[in-house]
C-alpha cells in the first residue's frame, strides 16, 4: 500500500467519524450551542420553545419556576436552618388575662432537619432537571439545524409508550424509592451526627455533634461501648449458629427424605413443613409461654418427677440458658425453610455424576463430599449470605421468645440474648436514644454489606459462575 492510499484511508475514515451524531451532553451544549442553548441554562426550556417543542420547553420552564419560588418562600431558609437545628425553645408564658400558661412555638430540630434533607435532596433533583432540559434544547438545536424532524409534544408522548416504555414505567416507583427510601436512610444517617436523645433533654431541640457518638459507641471503658461490643459479639455467634444449624439440619434431613430407599417422601416431607403453615409469630408465642417458670414444659417435667416441684429450668433466666434456647427453638422453626431449599437442589444434580462415581468405585462418603456437597455449597451459597444478614437482623425470634433477656446488669440498656436491631430498638422505642440507635443502624449497614461483598466475591458461586 502506497502513501496516498494510506492517506485517503484515514481521511474517509475521518470522514465517517465525522458523521456520527455528536453526543448530546451538557459540555458539547455549552461549548457548541447556540445562544438559545446557552440561555437555556438560566431559562430551562427555552431552547425548546425556539426550535418548535414549546410545550415541553414551558413544562421545563414551569418546573424551574416552582424551584425558584419554593427556595425563594421556605428551600433557603430550610437549608440556613439546617447548618444549627435551631434555637429557639419553647416557652412558657403566663397569661393573666386567661389565668393559663401559654407555650411558644419555638424550633423543632426534628422537623428543621427533615425539611432541610429533603431541600438539599430536591435541589439535586432540581441539577439532574436542569441538566435533562438542556440536553433536550442542544438536541434541539442540532436536528433543527441538521434540517431533521424535531419531536413535539404529542409524539413525545406517543415514545413513551413504544421506545421510551421502560422511563413510563420506571419513574413511578424510582418516585417512591426517592421519597421513602432515599429521603429516611439519609435522615437517619444525618441523625447519627447529632445529639437527639432524651439525655439533657435533647428531643425538641438539638445539634450537631459530629463523630461524638461514634466515639462513645466505641469506647470499652464505658457502659453504652461495653454493651456494644457485648451485643456485636453475641449478635454474630447467634448469627452463625443460627444459619449453619439450620442449614446441616436442613441437609441432613433433605439427604435422608431423597435418598432411593426412602418411601413416601412426599408424605415425610409435609410432616417437616407443616410448622411453616403456622405464622412464625405464632409458635414463637407458643413456644415462649410453654418454657415459662410455671409453663408446660416445667410442669411437665414436675409432674414426671424430673425436677423437684419447687423449681424450674431457666430457659430464660439464665443467660446461657436464653441463648441455648433462642437458638434451639430457632433450628425447630427454621429447618423447614431449609429442607424446602435443598430438596430442590439435590433434585436438580444431574443422575450421571452419581452414576459415573459408582463406576469408579466411590463410596457414599466420597460421593457426598465429592458431588453432593459442592454442587449444594455452589448453589446455595447466595442463600447462606442472606440468611446469615437475616439472622443479624432477625428481630422476631429474638423479641418474641425472650425479649432480650435477662437483663444481668441494671446499668446496661440491653440483655444477655439482645441483637444489635433489638437493642437499637429499644434504645430508640423505649429509652428515645435516637442518635445512638441510628449510629447502630448504620454500623450494622457498614458490617453487614463488607461481609456479604468480602464472602460472596471469594465464593465458587461468584468466581466460577456457570460451572456446573
Amino acid at each position: 500500500m502506497t502513501v496516498s492510499d494510506e492517506v485517503k484511508r484515514m481521511g474517509k475514515f475521518r470522514k465517517r467519524v465525522n458523521d456520527f451524531p455528536t453526543p448530546y451532553t451538557c459540555m458539547n451544549a455549552v461549548r457548541e450551542g447556540g445562544l438559545e442553548t446557552k440561555l437555556s441554562m438560566f431559562l430551562m426550556g427555552f431552547g425548546n420553545m425556539v426550535h418548535g417543542q414549546k410545550v415541553k420547553g414551558l413544562l421545563y420552564l414551569a418546573v424551574e419556576v416552582i424551584y425558584l419560588v419554593f427556595m425563594a418562600v421556605n428551600g433557603v431558609g430550610f437549608l440556613r436552618m439546617l447548618g444549627s437545628l435551631g434555637s429557639e425553645p419553647q416557652k412558657e408564658i403566663w397569661d393573666e388575662a386567661s389565668q393559663v400558661y401559654l407555650y411558644t412555638k419555638g424550633d423543632q430540630s426534628v422537623l428543621i432537619l427533615l425539611y432541610g434533607v429533603a431541600t438539599v435532596l430536591l435541589t439535586i433533583f432540581m441539577v439532574c432537571m436542569w441538566r435533562g432540559a438542556l440536553r433536550s434544547a442542544y438536541k434541539a438545536e442540532c436536528l433543527d439545524k441538521a434540517g431533521k424532524h424535531v419531536n413535539n409534544f404529542a409524539e413525545d408522548l406517543k415514545s413513551l409508550f413504544h421506545e421510551n416504555l421502560y422511563r413510563l414505567f420506571m419513574t413511578p416507583p424510582m418516585a417512591f424509592i426517592f421519597m421513602f427510601t432515599i429521603l429516611p436512610l439519609i435522615f437517619m444517617i444525618c441523625m447519627a451526627f447529632t445529639n437527639y436523645s432524651r439525655l439533657d433533654n435533647h428531643l425538641m431541640l438539638f445539634d450537631w455533634v459530629g463523630l461524638d457518638n461514634f466515639k462513645a459507641l466505641f469506647d470499652s471503658s464505658s457502659i453504652l461501648g461495653s454493651t456494644f461490643w457485648s451485643v456485636l459479639g453475641w449478635t454474630l455467634i447467634w448469627a452463625f449458629f443460627a444459619t449453619f444449624s439450620n442449614y446441616i439440619f436442613g441437609m441432613i434431613l433433605s439427604l435422608m427424605i431423597n435418598r432411593k430407599g426412602t418411601r413416601a417422601k412426599g408424605f415425610w416431607r409435609f410432616c417437616f413443613v407443616l410448622s411453616c403453615a403456622v405464622p412464625m409469630f405464632v409458635s414463637l408465642l407458643i413456644m415462649r409461654t410453654m418454657l415459662q417458670p410455671n409453663g408446660a414444659v416445667n410442669v411437665l417435667l414436675r409432674n414426671l418427677g424430673w425436677i423437684a416441684q419447687d423449681a424450674s429450668l431457666p430457659f430464660f433466666t439464665d443467660p446461657t440458658w436464653a441463648r441455648v434456647t433462642v437458638i434451639v427453638i430457632n433450628i425447630w422453626v427454621g429447618v423447614p425453610y431449609t429442607l424446602l431449599q435443598l430438596t430442590g437442589v439435590l433434585q436438580n444434580i444431574p443422575g450421571e455424576l452419581y452414576e459415573a462415581a459408582k463406576v469408579d468405585g466411590a463410596n457414599a462418603f466420597q460421593t457426598f463430599t465429592k458431588i453432593t456437597l459442592p454442587y449444594m455449597l455452589y448453589v446455595t451459597t447466595p442463600y447462606l449470605i442472606v440468611t446469615f444478614t437475616g439472622n443479624v437482623n432477625n428481630f422476631n425470634v429474638i423479641y418474641l421468645l425472650s425479649g432480650g433477656d435477662p437483663i444481668t446488669d441494671l446499668s446496661s440498656t440491653a440483655g444477655k440474648t439482645d441483637l444489635l436491631v433489638t437493642w437499637l430498638y429499644k434504645l430508640t422505642i423505649d429509652k428515645q436514644y435516637y442518635n445512638i440507635g441510628a449510629v447502630i443502624g448504620i454500623l450494622t449497614f457498614v458490617i453487614l454489606a463488607i461481609g456479604a461483598l468480602i464472602t460472596y466475591r471469594n465464593s465458587k458461586s461468584y468466581k466460577e459462575e456457570g460451572g456446573f
